[in-house]
């Protein structure tokens, strides 16, 4: 199990997921390679043996990187386990990107740097009791 950060293009002003219209057409993200030269800008150390599969190791903390195989890319997931330092990683990314990603857990459905943490938080308490 982990905490699944979506990305995609999305609207600069909606303020939540409930005020993106319903007739919003995601635009492409970019090219894979320029996606993975990116993140390899700001975690210089990611794995992209496989392009469409990337691995992100870090001190008590994985992520994975679901590109696809999809070229221009349209959207991608950051698949998260363990400790909070990897919420860092994730907005660092979507920094550099100049994403947008949307967090089911955050109370505005939108990955929000300030509030991931307890987002996070929320879904290693929900793992705890699932598997129980």
């Amino acid at each position: 199990m982990s905490w699944d950060i979506f990305v995609q293009d999305l609207p600069p002003d909606a303020a939540t997921v409930a005020d993106i219209p319903d007739d919003f057409e995601p635009a492409p993200l970019m090219e894979r390679s320029a996606l993975i030269e990116r993140i390899r800008g700001v975690v210089s150390e990611a794995d992209f043996g496989d392009p469409a599969w990337g691995r992100i190791e870090g001190p008590g903390f994985s992520i994975e990187v679901n590109i696809g195989n999809e070229d221009p890319v349209r959207g991608f997931a950051f698949h998260v386990r363990g400790g909070d330092l990897a919420v860092g990683i994730v907005a660092d990314v979507l920094e550099r990107l100049g994403l947008r990603a949307l967090d089911p857990g955050s109370g505005s459905g939108f990955f929000e740097r300030g509030a991931a943490v307890a987002s996070l938080t929320a879904w290693r308490d929900y793992r705890s009791r699932v598997l129980d």
